[in-house]
């Protein structure tokens, strides 16, 4: 019997998610039956909440989500992808600068492992803009970011400042 269970990992740093982030997320819910959104703990890219925190927000924002589960990870992508038994990964492309680094990961990541499937979405054009970076310096100059967060994850980022 063919197992058509469709498990999809949403890796990422996801410092914090954005409302881009779960823009792909809501969207990837129609395509599969599990999205896993892995969040890098990423000590090379110093982010600005703990991994603990990060995985906090995904949770928060994502309650409403029966398909999805966010996990920390540490590893290679698809070391982890073994682990989950998920051969689909995720990644959203909000602009052509994103689309040379996420084609030469996707390719890196086959030739390790050749049933790797590396689908790219793109946030709605409301939401395009949006990257983590861009509320990270905002954040540090305390400037408004209501509209480029969930509110489940706002609510989490006041609490730590």
């Amino acid at each position: 019997m063919i197992n058509t269970y469709k498990r999809a990992i949403y890796p990422g740093t996801f410092d914090p998610i954005t409302n881009g982030h779960l823009d792909i997320i809501q969207r990837a819910c129609t395509m599969f039956d599990e999205i896993i959104v892995a969040v890098a703990q990423s000590e090379e890219k110093k982010p600005m909440f703990s991994l603990e925190e990060r995985i906090d927000m995904i949770h928060e924002a994502t309650q409403t989500f029966p398909k999805v589960k966010a996990i920390g990870f540490n590893t290679l992508l698809v070391d982890l992808s073994d682990k989950l038994n998920a051969n689909i990964i995720i990644r959203g492309l909000r602009a052509v600068s994103d689309f040379e680094y996420e084609l030469q990961m996707g390719y890196a990541n086959s030739s390790l492992k050749k049933e790797l499937e590396t689908i790219y979405l793109m946030p709605s054009l409301e939401h395009a803009f949006i990257s983590s970076s861009v509320v990270r310096s905002l954040l540090k100059f305390d400037g408004k970011i209501d509209h480029l967060v969930p509110p489940e994850a706002l609510k989490i980022i006041k609490k730590e400042k």
